[in-house]
């Protein structure tokens, strides 16, 4: 994962956490666990019956163990469609 987050330096990407918040800027930096740093972050808030509200997080850093989904994103393709929010992700336990 690490020469993958490498190659997206400097470039707009989507991370998708574990409580399932959207949250998109320009990669800085990362660690070996993942930890990321975002340049111009903003979060996508979601909720039924209304248009995505955007928060403004300017420089923000993100735990590796909160990282579920880290893609490139091109901001032309979004749309601000009313849609549910994310259910929080969780690990399912081993029975």
């Amino acid at each position: 994962m690490a020469s993958t987050l490498a190659e997206w330096r400097d470039k707009s990407i989507c991370v998708v956490t574990g409580d399932g918040r959207i949250i998109l800027g320009y990669l800085v930096g990362h660690d070996q666990v993942q930890n990321l740093i975002l340049n111009e972050a903003k979060e996508r808030v979601y909720s039924v019956g209304s248009p995505p509200e955007i928060v403004e997080l300017g420089l923000y850093v993100i735990r590796g163990d909160n990282v579920c989904l880290v893609a490139e994103y091109d901001e032309d393709l979004w749309t601000d469609e009313a849609v549910a929010p994310l259910a929080p992700i969780r690990q399912r336990e081993k029975i």
